[in-house]
C-alpha cells in the first residue's frame, strides 16, 4: 500500500471515529485523549531512549494530569502536570543510568509537558462551556484541513523550503494553502454563532492562531525527530507514522485554542 493510500484509509476511519468521541465528550473523550497519549508517551521515550526519560514517572504524570483536567479543570491539571517533577525526581533515584539525573528528569518532564498538557487542553476545551463542543470540532478540523491541503499543496506547488534543517519536505506554498484552508474552515464552523458568540472576526483570529501554532507543533516534533535521528516517532498509523506522528500539530494547537478562547473574553 503506497504511503498516500495509508494515508488516506487511516483518516477516513480514524477522523469519523475522533470527532464521535468528541461528540459525545465526557469520559467518551477522556479515554480517547488517555490512550492517545499514552501510546504517545510510549513513543517518545522509544525515540528518546538515548536521554533514558523515567518511564513510570512519564507514564504517571500523563495520567494524573488527564485526569485532573477531567474531574477538576485546569488549575488541578497544572498540578498533576508539575507533580511529574516529583515523580521522576524519586524514578531517578531508584534509576540506574549512565546518564546525569538532570537529563533524566529534564527528558521525562519534556515529554510529560509536551504531550500531557497539549492533549489535557483538548478535553477542557471540550468543556469550557456550552460551546465546547463546537469549539473542539472547530479545533480538530482547522488543524486537519491545514494539514490535508498543506500536505497536497506542497506536492503540487511546493518550490521554497519552509525549514530545511527541521522538516525538509515541508514548503512555504503547502503552509500557505494549508494556512487559508484552515482559517476558512474555522470561519464557517463558527459562523453561524458570529451573533451569539464569537464574531466574524474572532473566528478567523482563532483560526490564525490554531493554523500558526499546529505549524509550529509540526516543526517542534521535527526537530525532536532531528535530535533523535529518526524518522517517524512509529509505525500504528501506517502512512501516517506513529500517533505522536499524528497528534503532534495538536498538542500546540490545542492549548492555543483554549487561551485564545479565554483572551478573546469567552472563559
Amino acid at each position: 500500500m503506497s504511503n498516500l493510500i495509508s494515508r488516506v484509509v487511516v483518516g477516513a476511519i480514524g477522523l469519523p471515529l475522533v470527532l464521535g468521541l468528541v461528540w459525545l465528550g465526557g469520559w467518551w473523550l477522556y479515554v480517547l485523549i488517555l490512550a492517545a497519549s499514552l501510546v504517545a508517551v510510549h513513543e517518545f521515550v522509544t525515540v528518546a531512549r538515548p536521554l533514558r526519560p523515567l518511564a513510570p514517572a512519564l507514564y504517571l504524570g500523563v495520567a494524573l494530569a488527564l485526569t485532573l483536567a477531567k474531574t477538576n479543570g485546569p488549575v488541578w491539571m497544572l498540578g498533576g502536570m508539575l507533580a511529574t517533577f516529583l515523580f521522576a525526581f524519586f524514578a531517578s533515584a531508584l534509576a540506574r543510568t549512565r546518564l546525569p539525573s538532570t537529563v533524566a528528569i529534564a527528558a521525562t518532564v519534556l515529554g510529560a509537558t509536551w504531550i500531557g498538557f497539549g492533549l489535557g487542553h483538548i478535553i477542557l476545551l471540550r468543556h469550557v462551556h456550552e460551546h465546547g463542543r463546537l469549539l473542539a470540532f472547530t479545533l480538530l478540523l482547522t488543524v486537519f484541513a491545514a494539514d490535508t491541503f498543506a500536505y497536497f499543496g506542497g506536492r503540487f506547488l511546493g518550490r521554497h523550503k519552509m525549514a530545511p534543517t527541521l522538516s525538509p519536505g515541508k514548503t512555504w506554498e503547502g503552509f500557505l494553502v494549508g494556512a487559508i484552508a484552515g482559517v476558512f474552515v474555522s470561519f464557517v464552523a463558527l459562523y453561524d454563532t458570529r451573533h451569539t458568540y464569537l464574531s466574524v472576526w474572532q473566528a478567523i483570529v482563532l483560526g490564525v492562531g490554531i493554523v500558526l501554532a499546529s505549524a509550529v507543533g509540526d516543526l517542534f516534533e521535527s526537530m525532536v525527530k532531528r535530535d533523535m535521528q529518526v524518522k517517524d516517532t512509529g509505525s500504528l498509523l501506517g502512512g501516517h507514522g506513529g500517533v505522536l506522528d499524528r497528534v503532534d500539530a495538536l498538542l500546540f494547537a490545542g492549548p492555543a485554542a483554549y487561551y485564545l478562547v479565554l483572551g478573546l473574553g469567552h472563559a
